[in-house]
């Protein structure tokens, strides 16, 4: 499916679709027009003559602002710029963040105020149409003046340098120019650091969190849904009644998600001897809302970001202005990234409380949810490794954005360090994943040892997971369990409305 980009308004929505469905990006008519507008009117200003010192355009860069450059220089000044910032190390970026990288950049560079050509706009769509991604390191962005090291790997093989990622093999920039018939750009003033200025780096990762954050709230609540009635715990927690004198949004959605999952549940809805249950069953939606709250106003912080122009300077051909600022700074992104870790580890955390619990051998479970406990150690290692995920979780959600180290000779005096927050929320966000599949592991165990029936829509949920994980007997390796219940929460596709 072809997606055009335009300066029309990006939605959460159109993020799903993109990254569900598009597989080809096309330049609307309109943006085609504005980028070449503001090109023209840089080529006019500064093509012929030696003009007036134009950071970014005529200029040295960060500290070296004030050195002016020769015009016969201008393209070698990008190209210079492009090689020396390429300087990312450990490890390697997903070949999904990059393609969210290249969407962003596309998509910033189409508001016609980056000063670049539609050709080099164009090279971009081409890479992202033909699969064509370039080898980007996690380490080396301070999120302060765009996200330098990441971009200019990012813009390496557009000039023949570089390396890619094509059809599962690695190649040079020059390697793939010549593989698909294309020429190397020669950059003109203002399009490297047009390239290598933003935050597309940080926001491909929002993005591609947001997304998955989104997912794994509702899978929170079908495992937590499960553990309530494997754990036969009282409804009373979700009664509508009491979330609604305490009307915070995420906590009446979250209580009412509870409530639908529990649906016609026989556990549910049978009389119960205990008067309370622990936190992390009656407070699950306390958190949980909590959770979806910080969500909404990342998404919101995402949402903005995406729908920007974040290189510097910008151009402004109507008014006759180019005017330098920082909008590259990455602030914005580095707090919602943080708040995004923090708030997702919080389901984590819960979580692994629930499975805690169901190993207790109370309310009629057997003692780590096996029979014949003793000679067998049931699934006790399974809330080890869930309490290791957890602990590693706190130590990543400590915050990124709090730091800030001055760097280009004090001319960047305080950074962002949203990169550093976006790689750490990623690692969260993975390790939520297998927490969550410990606890479907545990809860349809619970599930299996209890009289009565679960709902009808939980009931799949185990049937799906016992099509490849059967009912854990006697002692056996687990390894490939936790293996298979993250699988399926990654792949089990879930209704969109019930994520908004």
């Amino acid at each position: 499916m072809i997606h055009k980009i335009s300066s029309k308004r990006l939605s959460f929505n159109d993020l799903h679709h993109i990254n569900q469905n598009v597989t080809e990006l096309e330049l609307a008519t309109d943006s085609i027009a504005v980028i070449q507008k503001c090109r023209d009117y840089l080529d006019k200003n500064f093509g012929k003559t030696n003009s007036t010192p134009t950071y970014g355009i005529n200029t040295g860069f960060g500290s070296l602002c004030n050195t002016q450059i020769h015009k016969d220089h201008l393209t070698q000044l990008q190209h210079n710029l492009i090689m020396s910032h390429a300087c990312g190390t450990g490890e390697e970026v997903s070949e999904q963040i990059v393609k969210w990288m290249l969407f962003l950049k596309i998509q910033s560079l189409s508001y016609g105020h980056s000063g670049v050509s539609v050709k080099l706009v164009q090279r971009l769509v081409d890479f992202y149409n033909h699969g064509v991604y370039p080898i980007i390191y996690e380490q080396g962005s301070l999120g302060a003046s765009g996200d330098l090291a990441p971009l200019a790997h990012l813009a390496l093989p557009l000039i023949g340098l570089g390396e890619v990622s094509y059809q599962g093999k690695r190649y040079t920039g020059e390697e793939i120019n010549s593989i698909k018939g294309w020429e190397s750009l020669q950059l003109q003033s203002k399009e490297g650091l047009a390239l290598i200025n933003g935050t597309q780096f940080m926001l491909a990762y929002g993005v591609f969190l947001s997304l998955e954050s989104q997912n794994l709230w509702y899978w929170s609540h079908i495992t937590a849904a499960l553990s309530l009635d494997g754990f036969s715990c009282n409804m009373s927690p979700f009664d509508e009644r009491i979330h609604l004198i305490r009307p915070h949004k995420g906590q009446l959605k979250s209580a009412s998600i509870i409530r639908d999952l529990l649906e016609n549940s026989e556990i549910a809805a049978d009389d119960k001897e205990n008067v309370q249950d622990p936190y992390s069953f009656r407070c699950t939606p306390q958190v949980h809302g909590a959770t979806k709250d910080t969500l909404d106003h990342v998404v919101k912080t995402i949402l903005t970001e995406c729908n920007s122009v974040t290189d510097n300077p910008n151009v402004f051909p109507d008014s006759d202005t180019i005017i330098s600022g920082g909008n590259f700074h990455g602030q914005p992104l580095a707090l919602a990234l943080d708040f995004l870790s923090i708030a997702m580890s919080e389901i984590a955390s819960i979580s692994e409380r629930r499975t805690f619990q169901l190993m207790s051998g109370t309310r009629g479970l057997p003692p780590f949810l096996c029979k014949n406990a003793g000679l067998n150690s049931g699934m006790m290692i399974l809330q080890y490794t869930a309490a290791s995920i957890v602990s590693q979780n706190k130590h990543l959600a400590n915050p990124s954005s709090t730091d800030s180290i001055v760097s280009s000779n004090g001319q960047e005096d305080h950074v962002s360090m949203g990169a550093n927050a976006a790689t750490k929320a990623h690692k969260i966000i993975d390790n939520i994943k297998t927490v969550l599949a410990i606890e479907l592991l545990t809860s349809s165990q619970a599930i299996d040892f209890q009289d009565k029936q679960t709902s009808s829509f939980l009931k799949s949920i185990v049937s799906l997971l016992r099509n490849t994980v059967p009912f854990y007997e006697e002692d056996r390796v687990m390894y490939g369990d936790i293996r298979l219940a993250r699988e399926l929460i990654e792949f089990t596709s879930l209704d969109q409305e019930l994520l908004n």
